[in-house]
């Protein structure tokens, strides 16, 4: 099966960047049977993915009423039922994407891991105490998806996520691998 998990978000407002990090935490740490893409705010230039791939999973906030730091694991046909999901603009451009692919003969089978984000608003390269405390629970939810594919996946690494944050703060991180 040929899986991309994308990691998408903007890290200049906090939590809104937790995809980016937990892709690249990913792919620091873990070797997988998957080809893993910081998608940033790339928004429709990821469609290609969503057709070429069997598996996509989309690793980002989610707005959903609910305690910060929740993780949801959502099938694509699941969140195109949730209206009130879109709240910023690459939350629109993914359902909207879902919506287009459904469309076609081919397309992933796409799930968003997504948890629910404390601040999205203020200015700033990290993530909130929040979400700190909850990211190794978003990447469990995600080896956990890759397991129900049948996508393996080996740890390798021991790379922090506080030195991943520090190193896109820096600007030293390569963000175009994958592209």
């Amino acid at each position: 099966m040929k899986c991309a998990i994308i990691g998408i978000g903007n890290i200049l407002f906090m939590d809104e960047g937790v995809g980016v990090y937990a892709a690249k935490f990913l792919e620091e740490n873990f070797t997988i049977d998957a080809q893993i893409v910081d998608g940033g705010t790339l928004g429709f230039k990821l469609m290609g993915y969503y057709q070429e791939y069997d598996k996509v999973i989309i690793l980002d906030t989610v707005s959903i009423e609910d305690e910060p730091g929740s993780v949801y694991n959502l099938p694509g046909d699941v969140l195109l039922g949730l209206g009130s999901y879109r709240k910023t603009a690459h939350e629109v451009e993914v359902v909207e994407m879902l919506e287009i692919c459904s469309l076609l003969e081919h397309h992933a089978q796409v799930n968003i891991i997504g948890i629910v984000p404390a601040d999205i608003e203020s200015v700033g390269i990290d993530l909130t105490p929040t979400l700190k405390s909850s990211f190794h629970a978003l990447i469990a939810e995600t080896l956990k998806e890759l397991d129900r594919a049948g996508i393996s996946y080996e740890r390798r690494g021991h790379v922090g996520l506080d030195h991943i944050i520090k190193t896109y703060a820096e600007g030293k991180m390569d963000r175009s691998h994958g592209l």
